[in-house]
C-alpha cells in the first residue's frame, strides 16, 4: 500500500542531499514536508533578530524549492510531542522521517516522537546527512568512545575510508505519484513566520550580508569553488580575521541551519583537490569540516560536553563572577579596539572569523576576565 508521510525538517533546510527525504517520497501518494516552530523558542530563547531573519528566508527557500517540484512546506506551531498525535490522525500517516540529530536534547525529543509515531502505527525512518559520516559508528570504531584528539579522528576516519556522496536532490519525477494537498486556507495556519510573529523587533536588524536558504549556499559555494588556486592553497590559520570582506567562505551558518550539506561541500573540494597540490588538514577546507566532524562526534559521546560540570574531559576551574565585566564584553566596551570590534561585528553583522572568535573567547576566559566559556557560549547562540 502507498504510504502517506511526514518529512520532518529541522536543520537539513535543504532539497539537496536529504536521504530522508527521498526515504519520505519513496512509495508515497501523499506527503506532508513540515517544520515545527515550537512558540516557546522565540519567546526564551535569547536569539538576535539576524538569526531570526535568516531562518525565516531559509524556510522561504525551502518552500520555494518545494514549489518547484510540487510541493509545499507545513510551518506548524507547537510542540512536537503535542503536534505529532494531531497531525498522524488529520493526515492518516503512516511513515515519519528525519535526518538523525545526534545532540542530547535532540535524540531525548527524537527518542519521545518515536514512542509517539510507535503508538500511532507510524514506521519512522531516520538518515544520516548533518555530518560526513554516522558519528555512532566512529565512536564504535573508536572501541566505544570518542575520539579526543583530531589526530585520533583522522586515524578512526581512514579505517572507515571517505563519506558517502551526497544524495540527488529530489525532482518532479519523485513526485510523479504522490501530492502534497495544499488549500487556500493553509497559508494562515501554516504559512512561513514573520518576525513580527517571533515577537522580534525588525529595526534592530543588522546589514543584510548573508541571506538564509538553500539557493543561496548553494550560491555562495559555486562562487567559492570557482576560485581553484585559493581552494588548493587555503590554510585557515593564514586567512584574516581582520579584512574588510571575509577571508574565508562564510558557509558556517549554511551548515548549521543545513542550507548547505556538509557531504556535498566535502566532495566539491575533494573534485578540486584531485590532481592537485593542495593543502592538508588540519589546516585545509577538507580540514574545517573534520573539525566541525571532531566536536559532533565529542559532543555526542561525551555528556555533558556543553557544561564544565560533569563534563569529563573538561578542566574544572574556579571561575570568577563579575558581571559588569561579563556585560562590558558582551555589549563591546572593554575598551580594547580589537575586541570591541569584534563584538561589535558579532552582534550586528551576526557572523566573526574564526580568529576573531579564538581572540574574543580568550579575552574573556583564560586570557584577561577569568569568566566562564559557558557565559561566553550564551552569547554565541546569538550569532548566526
Amino acid at each position: 500500500m502507498p504510504h502517506r508521510s511526514i518529512h520532518w525538517f529541522r536543520k537539513g533546510l535543504r532539497l539537496h542531499d536529504n536521504p530522508a527525504l527521498l526515504a519520505a517520497m519513496k512509495d508515497c501518494e501523499e506527503l506532508h514536508p513540515i517544520f515545527i516552530l515550537d512558540p516557546w523558542f522565540p519567546r526564551n530563547m535569547k536569539v538576535s533578530v539576524n538569526r531570526w531573519r535568516f531562518l525565516i528566508e531559509a524556510l522561504k527557500d525551502l518552500d520555494e524549492n518545494l514549489k518547484m517540484i510540487n510541493s509545499r512546506l507545513f510551518v506548524v506551531r507547537g510542540k512536537p510531542a503535542e503536534v505529532f498525535p494531531q497531525l498522524f490522525k488529520k493526515w492518516k500517516v503512516t511513515r515519519l522521517t528525519f535526518e538523525v540529530d545526534t545532540e542530547p536534547y535532540s535524540r531525548q525529543r527524537d527518542a519521545e516522537v518515536g514512542r509517539i509515531a510507535t503508538e500511532h502505527n507510524v514506521e519512522v525512518i531516520q538518515k544520516v546527512s548533518n555530518t560526513l559520516y554516522d558519528v555512532d559508528r566512529v565512536i564504535a570504531e573508536n572501541n566505544g568512545k570518542p575520539p579526543l584528539t583530531y589526530v585520533r579522528l583522522q586515524t578512526v576516519l581512514a579505517s572507515i575510508g571517505p563519506p558517502k556522496r551526497p544524495c540527488s536532490a529530489p525532482t518532479k519525477e519523485n513526485m510523479k505519484d504522490c501530492r502534497t494537498p495544499w488549500k487556500g486556507s493553509y497559508e494562515e495556519i501554516y504559512g512561513i513566520p514573520t518576525l513580527e510573529e517571533l515577537g522580534q523587533d525588525p529595526t534592530k536588524l543588522g546589514p543584510h550580508l548573508y541571506p538564509g536558504g538553500e539557493s543561496e549556499a548553494l550560491r555562495r559555494l559555486d562562487l567559492n569553488m570557482k576560485r581553484t588556486a585559493w581552494v588548493c592553497n587555503f590554510k585557515k590559520p593564514e586567512t584574516e580575521p581582520n579584512s574588510l570582506t571575509p577571508s574565508t567562505t562564510v558557509l558556517s551558518p549554511y551548515m548549521k541551519f543545513g542550507c548547505l550539506s556538509t557531504r556535498t561541500f566535502y566532495w566539491r573540494l575533494a573534485e578540486i583537490y584531485h590532481g592537485k597540490k593542495h593543502s592538508s588538514p588540519p589546516v585545509s577546507l577538507h580540514g574545517q569540516l573534520l573539525w566541525r566532524e571532531f566536536f559532533y562526534t565529542a559532543g555526542a559521546g561525551i555528556p555533558n560536553f556543553n557544561k564544565m560540570e560533569g563534563n569529563s574531559v573538561c578542566v574544572q576551574v574556579d571561575w570568577d563572577e563579575n558581571k559588569d565585566y561579563l556585560e562590558a564584553w558582551r555589549e563591546a566596551r572593554t575598551g580594547y579596539p580589537f575586541i570591541d570590534a569584534i563584538m561589535t561585528q558579532l552582534r550586528t553583522e551576526g557572523w566573526i572569523h574564526h580568529l576573531a572568535r579564538h581572540a574574543v573567547a580568550c579575552f574573556l576566559t583564560r586570557g584577561d576576565l577569568w569568566i566562564s566559556w559557558e557565559e561566553g557560549q550564551k552569547v554565541r547562540i546569538r550569532a548566526l
